[in-house]
């Protein structure tokens, strides 16, 4: 049996009848379905990929010396970890959340936990590992399972940007170590807290500065608008860390150099995700109050690149109620059953296409 026919459909392929519902509107579509970033890539990054440019042997699969100091003190900085954790770029954070149940190993009667309301990649990776994925926001759902061997948090949450307090996070590590259950944190909107200051998975206060069993996901693809340099990384213990790099040597799972060095131009410097935060703000409120005086009630939404947003009816009319306005929204249904009243609306568009929405809403 093909391995596409174990998987769900792809869920952006199920949203194009409204997206052309969308399109025909006269002012043109306001596609605010997608988290892709829009913004032109700082300068400097750009300027890093193009003197790296003559790059004609194989790149290190670790990533050079330079990026893995350049990883590790940023961990260091926005993470809050104290002590020396495991680095590794990736070919972006997708494929990383895709392979990682394979990639550690896991397959046929395993258990791996993701959230009630997640990005779908978390189920995807646990079918392509043979491995069985179960839906719970509380430890207690989990029960004793001995087949558990891995569970999924994401905070700030996508869709729903959501964040996780420090009491919890601590709980869920406690509950980890005791079960020998690996803690898998995905943080790539952890420096666009709203109204809240997120709090990774390898912060001291969290993790005692012990990275034993945690792993934290990252990404330069919001934050640095380097989507489509695929450039992300997985920091945490330095023994899982290692098992990740013995099987992505063999397997070829390389970072080209030229997006090394942009990563460390990117990492390095805080001017242009100070920039760039702003810009995600002001849309934000834009379009936060355009919804809110629509009738739409916010929930969550914290942190993080979206609204998640509800009118209290099944998602598919409200994404169909949004089509006829020329707005496009991702319907909630896409991340869990939980979600089937919601849609999520990204900030990932033009100031002038946001102002678009916002004067359609009204």
């Amino acid at each position: 049996m093909p391995v596409s026919s174990k998987l769900p459909d792809f869920p952006w392929d199920l949203l194009e009848p409204a997206k052309a519902v969308a399109a025909a509107h006269p002012g043109g579509i306001v596609d605010l379905s997608i988290g892709t970033p829009v913004d032109p890539v700082p300068p400097l990054i750009r300027q890093a990929l193009a003197d790296a440019s003559d790059a004609p042997g194989y790149p290190l699969t670790a990533g050079t010396p330079e990026l893995r100091t350049a990883i590790a003190a940023w961990v260091a900085s926005a993470c809050g970890a104290g002590g020396a954790v495991g680095v590794l770029p990736t070919i972006g954070s997708k494929e990383l959340v895709a392979g990682l149940p394979a990639l550690l190993g896991l397959g046929a009667g395993d258990v791996v936990a993701i959230p009630e309301v997640c990005y779908p990649t978390y189920e995807v990776g646990v079918q392509l590992a043979g491995a069985t994925a179960v839906r719970a926001d509380s430890l207690t759902a989990l029960g004793p399972d001995p087949r558990v061997r891995m569970i999924w948090i994401n905070s700030p949450g996508n869709p729903d940007g959501r964040v996780l307090p420090v009491e919890h996070l601590r709980k869920i590590v406690a509950w980890g170590r005791e079960r020998g259950v690996t803690v898998v944190s995905d943080e790539c909107y952890l420096s666009l807290g709203w109204e809240t200051t997120p709090v990774s998975i390898l912060a001291d206060e969290v993790s005692g500065g012990d990275y034993n069993g945690l792993l934290a996901v990252h990404s330069l693809s919001k934050r640095s608008n380097l989507a489509g340099y695929r450039a992300g990384f997985v920091a945490g213990d330095p023994s899982l860390v290692a098992e990740l790099l013995a099987v992505r040597k063999h397997a070829g799972m390389i970072v080209p150099k030229p997006v090394q060095a942009a990563m460390i131009a990117g990492l390095t410097d805080e001017a242009h995700v100070a920039e760039q935060r702003e810009r995600y703000f002001s849309r934000r409120v834009v379009l936060r109050d355009a919804l809110t005086a629509a009738g739409f009630t916010i929930e969550h939404s914290q942190a993080g690149l979206y609204l998640w947003a509800t009118r209290g009816e099944e998602c598919w009319a409200t994404v169909q109620w949004l089509a006829e306005r020329g707005i496009l929204a991702a319907p909630g249904a896409f991340y869990g059953p939980r979600g089937g009243q919601f849609v999520r609306i990204a900030l990932t568009a033009t100031d002038e296409r946001v102002a678009a929405a916002a004067e359609r809403l009204s």
